[in-house]
């Protein structure tokens, strides 16, 4: 339901599409605020997942997710990239990031060559420009944008910040007029930490979804900076019953394992880090009760 039905309010959905490790979480937590805020996805949302949301002025601007695009070799890397180019066609504007270090490598001609069929506006965002000379900058954003016909090219620094003011000003400036879609209450930044436990709690639904009711949850109760950089999280899944705890954990404890190994892939790259998950099931009584709790995953308690 619109939010804001101011006439000057802007509002528009913005794909970030770009080949793995080219920096898009690091973006998406620079365009958004310091950590990446979630908001929840309700069961029956089509859209790609939305993975931020940012407000400059009068506009709000909300980042859809799609997975990294490289150059598919197998059946399986084709159907992924298929689904990554979906999350680019249904959003209003298109960005798209390069790693100013790897230049134009296959993956990045992979993603120029197949950019005319995107109808949206689209821009160039070259990253990581703090450790690339200026002039391979330049003929890098020249040889893109003979390859492609970009609306405009931003040079950033996504670690440190650079360049990502004007970026995100040009964005609020482009996104279609329209009232808000999300309250300003839920720009809120959610840790880092929230956001490991929806990935794990996203995780344990994808295998799960018939035999758990919706309302077991994931806290992360342990998140500690280890000496190399890696980080050590330690996360509880609560279920009502003990019978739902032997489904989670699984037949010799396949079922969590696979959950942790897919909940862990993805939180190392959100973090950039290397991680290390320690997953534990415990039986909280009476949950499905507490209004708050639905409240925290984005959900409506039932009256009844």
């Amino acid at each position: 339901m619109p939010m804001d039905n101011k006439a000057d309010t802007r509002c528009g959905f913005i794909a970030l599409i770009g080949a793995p490790n080219a920096g898009k979480s690091t973006l998406l937590n620079a365009l958004v605020g310091s950590k990446v805020t979630i908001v929840s996805r309700k069961v029956q949302t089509t859209r790609a997942l939305i993975r931020g949301i940012a407000l400059e002025g009068e506009a709000q601007l909300i980042f859809v997710d799609t997975p990294g695009i490289f150059a598919p070799r197998r059946r399986l890397d084709r159907a992924m990239v298929t689904t990554a180019w979906s999350g680019a066609h249904e959003a209003d504007l298109v960005g798209v990031l390069i790693d100013a270090r790897k230049g134009l490598d296959e993956e990045a001609e992979a993603i120029l060559g197949k950019l005319a069929e995107v109808k949206q506006a689209k821009l160039l965002i070259l990253n990581k420009i703090d450790v690339v000379a200026k002039e391979k900058l330049l003929t890098l954003a020249k040889a893109a944008n003979e390859k492609a016909s970009f609306a405009a090219t931003f040079m950033i620094s996504a670690r440190n910040g650079d360049g990502v003011v004007d970026l995100k000003k040009w964005l609020a400036e482009r996104v279609p007029p329209g009232p808000w879609l999300y309250p300003p209450e839920q720009m809120s930044d959610a840790p880092v930490r929230q956001l490991a436990a929806e990935i794990t709690r996203e995780k344990l639904f994808e295998r799960l979804h018939q035999e758990l009711p919706y309302h077991s949850t994931v806290e992360t109760e342990v998140w500690k900076e280890l000496r190399k950089g890696d980080i050590r999280i330690e996360q509880t899944i609560y279920v009502e019953r003990e019978s739902q705890r032997k489904i989670v954990l699984g037949k010799n404890g396949q079922t969590i394992k696979a959950i942790g190994e897919a909940a862990r892939k993805e939180i190392a790259e959100l973090v950039e880090a290397k991680v290390h998950l320690f997953l534990f099931v415990k039986v909280r009584e009476g949950w499905g009760e507490d209004p708050e709790r639905f409240r925290a995953m984005g959900l409506e308690f039932p009256k009844e």
